[in-house]
């Protein structure tokens, strides 16, 4: 598929965020860098306080695209749910889902949706930043989207990035396919898949409360669907902000979920998406 086929209709970029106004300003603002301009995005907003509606609400009318606000109540990492309902917001036909910390490069919408392909999600990576050049990056308004590599390599000499080889980009299909039930590595801050085959798995997984395991446990469903994995390596890499650590006070009961995801083969979520639709529908039939 080319990127032609994909970019004639809408695709959706769905943004999660969580009390970070500032780094969330950063990359709504470089995403207006981007080469491709058919798209809109969503912020999926995890119950952050009034700062970030005030920062997106500023941002509408200064960004080139369509700008959404998606808000739920702050009741605990409850991601999956925020991301859930963003999408259901979401107008496009093709979704990529990234962090509110994770800077988009020059060319990531256009890579991403060269990538796309029916019947398969796509894997991006990441590069991290130290937490005094985060700092730099945010306070001094740096533009990083169109660092050339050797630059990147400069900054991992000084300390201030990971290494820079996955930044190196290589516009070829030749080894994308090569690993495709592999569900380890791929993290929700930079991943695409058709809205389709989102639906067809009912979604994120909101089962999963407190950090880690939503974004495996959507690609496993995935891949138990039919639905596998295309490397998004050196054709779709972010840049990570720096950020403290997630309290990980709920790994053990979403490890046991992600265990009975993968032995009992499961595909649709337990909780999902479709959730929301029955509300609505109810909802509907009592105003009636």
């Amino acid at each position: 598929m080319t990127i032609n086929q994909v970019s004639s209709g809408l695709t959706s970029i769905i943004v999660t965020t969580y009390n970070r106004p500032d780094a969330l300003r950063r990359v709504l603002l470089d995403l207006d860098r981007q080469s491709s301009d058919a798209f809109e995005v969503v912020v999926a907003d995890d119950g952050s306080t009034r700062e970030t509606a005030d920062t997106v609400a500023d941002l509408k009318d200064r960004v080139g695209y369509r700008l959404k606000h998606v808000w739920q109540e702050d009741e605990g990492f409850r991601v999956a749910r925020a991301r859930n309902l963003a999408v259901l917001e979401s107008e496009g036909d093709y979704v990529i889902f990234l962090d509110g910390d994770c800077i988009p490069l020059k060319g990531f919408v256009e890579g991403h949706l060269w990538l796309a392909e029916p019947g398969w999600w796509v894997r991006g990576t990441r590069v991290s930043l130290r937490r005094e050049f985060t700092d730099r990056v945010i306070r001094e308004e740096l533009v990083v989207t169109d660092w050339p590599l050797l630059r990147w390599a400069v900054a991992s000499v000084q300390g201030d990035a990971g290494g820079p080889v996955p930044l190196a980009r290589f516009r070829t299909q030749a080894f994308r396919k090569r690993r495709p039930k592999r569900w380890q590595g791929a993290r929700t801050c930079n991943i695409s898949m058709w809205r389709d085959d989102f639906m067809r798995v009912d979604g994120f997984d909101e089962s999963y409360t407190g950090w880690g395991r939503e974004d495996s446990d959507l690609v496993i469903r995935l891949i138990n669907a039919g639905v596998h994995r295309k490397e998004g390596r050196h054709a779709v890499p972010v840049v990570h902000l720096w950020h403290a650590s997630y309290p990980r006070s709920s790994s053990e009961s979403n490890e046991a979920l992600l265990t009975e995801t993968l032995d009992q083969v499961v595909v649709r979520a337990r909780l999902g998406i479709s959730s929301h639709l029955s509300k609505e529908l109810a909802n509907q039939d009592g105003e009636a």
